[in-house]
């Protein structure tokens, strides 16, 4: 168990001004090169101080601008500097350069040297005006850089932008808007409302406007609806920016075919609304879904509608964005890792395959009324690789359809239950024995079927047959 001693840092983190102030790198080497490059990020007057450098620090220097003395270190080329950075790679020459940087009472670095340090070079996030420097104070700097990346995934590129817009609208806001609760709402529905959403968007003038009527009716912001892909259950599937979004949502609207572990990931404080609607078990209407979600951003809320997979793909993604459009609902589509890809990546099936499939075909298994769709059957026999969504039920025609179509009753088929999930389950044979999946009652899960010549050049070792042990076993006694 820690001491709290432990948990104390070494190291008090904070950030140094050098706009357009010197700051010298010593070294003539990779490391003088890296530590440049780093610092090219920042508005500082860099210089190299070395007779000579390799190829990669001259390249660094041209790029960046930096000046280059071609000359030994002298304590005096310190003067007025605002750091200094030992990278010789000599423990001596970096010794001398920070016992001079002291003398001037100037911090300085030497790299891959946390001994003679004044400070540590965290890995740096660069979202400017915004910054984020992580470090573990030497102790793990892959750690760091890990962490780092994390963090360069899940902030917006659009941070700095957000910064910069709330900069121009500082002053205004602490003149109209009195301190404590009222501004601190304010900049909370700023920093997280439509105005952050329309930036990250691309529509820089939509968010400027979104700002000045936030502003104009602080009460009554607009709400935003992100129609968000959820993925095939997996949470670590889950896009970043989908992640983001779940937790910064007053309303998740999700389906049933969401797994709960998903849902968990939102705020919360988060209202969840369930419209699960499963194949012939449709508890809510779409038309009631679509009248959710008008309603409560309407009302001035975020909302999250939740969809398993992407919301494009077999997601009635173009109803809820037409009923949103015509209530004048500012709305965003997060795409998702649909079934057919999941699926196919769990089991190994390369969807194309040069030579052999160079079309890939999305279907579902019926259609409104329920018939088996035969529309793509052509497709399936000119070579096209078919994923059909939602066929359990309907494997039987599907078969028959595709056979009587011309398709080959041999022709290698996948079938994956709960793909990317704990519980993924795959079976494989031939188009003639599809039909007895869908009397099997052991199979209950979200079925996506792949038929094409490509199933016969995956790796289907670990795949159950369509008939079950006891069913072949029954039909060897016979």
């Amino acid at each position: 168990m820690l001491r709290q001693s432990d948990r104390k840092l070494d190291v008090f983190p904070a950030f140094q001004k050098v706009a357009g102030r010197r700051v010298v790198v010593v070294g003539g080497g990779e490391e003088a090169a890296a530590k440049l490059r780093l610092l090219s990020e920042t508005s500082a007057a860099l210089e190299v101080i070395s007779p000579a450098v390799d190829h990669a620090l001259a390249a660094a220097i041209e790029k960046t601008g930096a000046t280059w003395h071609r000359t030994a270190f002298r304590p005096a080329l310190l003067t007025g500097a605002a750091l200094a950075f030992a990278a010789s790679g000599d423990e001596g020459a970096d010794t001398a350069v920070v016992n001079a940087a002291r003398v001037f009472g100037i911090p300085a670095n030497a790299v891959d040297r946390p001994e003679l340090c004044d400070f540590y070079v965290g890995a740096l996030v660069n979202r400017a005006p915004v910054a984020i420097a992580i470090t573990s104070t030497g102790v793990g700097p892959v750690l760091a850089r890990h962490i780092r990346a994390r963090i360069e995934a899940m902030l917006p590129g659009t941070t700095g932008d957000l910064a910069r817009l709330a900069e121009s609208f500082r002053d205004t806001v602490a003149r109209v808007i009195e301190a404590g609760p009222a501004r601190r709402r304010f900049w909370a529905r700023f920093f997280s409302g439509s105005v952050a959403a329309n930036l990250q968007a691309g529509r820089p003038d939509v968010a400027r406007s979104e700002a000045q009527r936030l502003l104009n009716t602080r009460n009554d912001e607009p709400g935003f609806v992100w129609l968000v892909g959820a993925g095939p259950g997996a949470e670590d599937l889950l896009t970043l920016r989908a992640q983001r979004l779940l937790q910064e949502a007053d309303v998740i609207v999700h389906d049933a075919l969401v797994p709960d572990a998903v849902v968990a990931m939102g705020r919360r404080d988060a209202e969840r609304i369930a419209v699960g609607k499963r194949k012939g078990a449709h508890s809510v209407p779409q038309d009631e879904i679509n009248a959710i979600l008008v309603r409560e951003a309407s009302a001035g809320r975020r909302v999250v509608r939740l969809k398993s997979g992407d919301p494009l793909v077999f997601g009635r993604a173009g109803e809820e964005l037409a009923a949103l459009h015509a209530a004048g609902i500012g709305c965003d589509i997060v795409p998702g890792v649909t079934a057919a890809l999941a699926a196919a990546a769990s089991a190994r099936i390369p969807l194309t395959l040069r030579g052999v499939a160079s079309q890939l075909v999305f279907a579902t298994g019926h259609d409104k009324d329920g018939d088996t769709l035969p529309a793509w059957a052509d497709l399936a026999l000119n070579g096209a690789t078919v994923a059909v969504y939602m066929g359990r039920t309907v494997a039987a025609r599907v078969a028959a359809r595709l056979i009587k179509a011309g398709l080959p009753a041999k022709t290698p088929v996948a079938v994956i239950e709960n793909a990317a999930q704990r519980d993924e389950r795959l079976l494989s044979g031939s188009l003639g024995d599809l039909g007895t999946v869908a009397t099997r009652d052991d199979i209950d899960g979200p079925v996506l079927i792949v038929v094409g010549a490509v199933v016969g050049h995956a790796d289907l070792a670990a795949s159950q047959p369509f008939r079950p042990a006891e069913a072949l076993r029954a039909i060897a006694a016979a």
